[in-house]
């Protein structure tokens, strides 16, 4: 989700396209699926500082889970689970910038 492929251009380099890079399938547990939609959601909500990203806008959390339909009980059984995606995803982010 965070990670950026080759450019058209630098894959034209090798002699490649595109359509030469498998699709990587993810699948996503049940019992996970409120939290990664609302993840999905919030995926513009990123509170930014001099170092990069620093987290999610909690501020933001109840709006984005009402707007996609998620019970105020599925929003408190998702967010310990939003909170890890969130963790991992700034890590990745942290990697990326190094």
């Amino acid at each position: 989700m965070y990670e950026r492929g080759p450019s058209a251009e630098q894959l034209a380099a090798l002699g490649l396209t595109l359509d030469d890079i498998e699709e990587e399938v993810v699948e996503v547990w049940p019992d996970a699926w409120p939290a990664f939609l609302l993840f999905e959601a919030m995926s513009t909500q990123w509170r930014l500082g001099p170092g990069g990203p620093s987290g999610l806008d909690y501020s933001a959390i109840p709006s984005t889970a009402k707007m996609i339909g998620l019970k105020h009980r599925e929003l408190s059984e998702a967010f310990n689970d939003l909170r890890v995606m969130e963790n991992e995803a700034l890590a990745l982010m942290t990697e990326a910038a190094e």
